[in-house]
């Protein structure tokens, strides 16, 4: 049977180590560098032995990230019948109206398969983000805006092939919740980390 609403559908043990990370911009959601290849890993942030990484970010994506070495967690987070909610911020070229924000909602095709539908909200002010470096491409014609979008399943590179079917590629791509975790809530700057306690876990599932 489902689990009761907002109850967790996980029970963490105190034998393994559970962490929620602020993912910087281009760094790969992996441990060893890529035969040949100069882009950063997970293995720059010190983490603990023996973690991973519980679904990915693009290399080009930021924001949260949970790592943990309990595998567990890894289908109670990512299997799609728990229909697990992640939210993003994504900065995209021009500005979407109303018809292109019902797309979003209702879901669009990609790659030959309609997208759930997701709540997607255009921000009426920009949000209060970290700067990244290096920014992103700015073309003095061609404004930007910024839509929340909540999804419940978890596609490669989701967010930025919607916003493209929409006719408005992303410029920047921020995870900012899973569940009811909120990455302002853990006050981590990009490239910090910091152990999850029993009450943050049960934030993801909530």
């Amino acid at each position: 049977m489902p689990a009761p609403p907002n109850k967790p559908v996980f029970t963490p043990n105190e034998r393994f180590k559970y962490i929620a990370f602020n993912k910087p911009f281009q760094i790969l959601c992996q441990f060893t560098k890529e035969t040949g290849s100069e882009k950063k890993t997970l293995a720059e942030f010190e983490f603990p032995k023996n973690v991973y990484s519980v679904g990915r970010l693009d290399y080009d994506s930021e924001g949260l990230l949970i790592l943990t070495d309990d595998s567990r967690l890894n289908d109670a987070l990512l299997n799609p019948k728990h229909h697990h909610r992640k939210t993003y911020l994504a900065q995209v070229e021009r500005i979407p109206g109303a018809d292109e924000l019902k797309q979003l909602r209702s879901g669009v095709v990609i790659e030959g398969r309609k997208t759930l539908p997701s709540n997607a909200v255009l921000l009426e002010a920009d949000p209060k983000v970290p700067e990244r470096d290096p920014p992103i491409r700015f073309r003095k014609n061609v404004p930007t805006a910024w839509i929340q979008l909540c999804l419940h399943e978890g596609k490669n590179r989701q967010v930025r092939k919607m916003t493209a079917a929409i006719g408005h590629p992303t410029l920047r791509l921020l995870r900012v919740s899973i569940g009811a975790l909120k990455l302002e809530d853990l006050n981590l700057v990009p490239g910090q980390w910091t152990y999850l306690s029993t009450d943050q876990i049960d934030l993801l599932f909530k």
